[in-house]
């Protein structure tokens, strides 16, 4: 297998689930077979043990926010998992794109979870704050002006004595193999008809180093390495 040049980010390069006109059909099964890859890629339970449940042990009341939630599969997993613990998870899943609210609203209701069609500059404007921000696999979407302005929202999202992280994936050569070979015999079976493939390999070409990233945060954030090829672009609010 011939791999991509690496040594520098694609931003060029372009998801196919980011067209506005990406066929409808395949948009829908791309954000059901999520919940299964993410389960492996994502470091969702890492996300849980170390920013979430130490307050949910505490008994504390957690709201948090999901920026890019896409087909919700994260605040759904995190809820399920919160409901083990004394404290309670209240979670806002928000998404500009119709496309990804309308997928996640035809699921069957769940208790704690609100989805919400709008934009990180909004829900400032609103004057909401949260005990943790979050996104999953975002960053690597947007240009240097729109990662500017969602880190920029996210601390003022973030309530006193709060946290943000935004989890994505950190560029390799090894991560790219990796994710080649481990879904290439999944093509025609669990991921056939959805851009899981396609669009995980772009989004590897088109995310960060964690020098890449910690260059383009500003001060207060710090870049956390998780597995695997994992990063986590974290603020503690005072």
């Amino acid at each position: 297998m011939r791999l991509p040049g690496l040594r520098e980010r694609d931003a060029h390069a372009r998801e196919a689930m980011d067209d506005p006109a990406c066929d409808p059909a395949v948009l829908e099964r791309t954000y059901e077979r999520f919940e299964l890859v993410n389960a492996v890629v994502s470091g969702r339970r890492a996300l849980y043990r170390r920013w979430i449940r130490p307050r949910l042990r505490a008994g504390d009341a957690v709201r948090l926010l999901d920026i890019g939630t896409g087909g919700a599969d994260l605040p759904r997993r995190l809820l399920r998992w919160a409901a083990r613990e004394p404290g309670r998870l209240e979670v806002v899943a928000l998404d500009p794109d119709p496309r990804a609210i309308a997928y996640a609203r035809s699921l069957p209701p769940m208790p704690g979870l609100s989805l919400v069609q709008a934009t990180t500059r909004e829900l400032v404007a609103a004057g909401e704050r949260f005990d943790v921000v979050v996104s999953g696999h975002v960053l690597h979407h947007l240009t240097p002006r729109e990662l500017g302005a969602i880190l920029v929202d996210s601390e003022r999202l973030t309530a006193p004595g709060g946290v943000a992280v935004h989890g994505d994936i950190a560029r390799s050569p090894l991560a790219y193999g990796a994710f080649a070979l481990a879904t290439l015999p999944l093509e025609g079976t669990l991921l056939r008809g959805s851009l899981i493939r396609p669009d995980g390999l772009v989004s590897i070409r088109r995310s960060h180093t964690a020098s890449e990233l910690a260059a383009a945060a500003p001060q207060g954030w710090h870049v956390r390495r998780g597995i695997p090829w994992r990063l986590e672009l974290v603020r503690l609010a005072p």
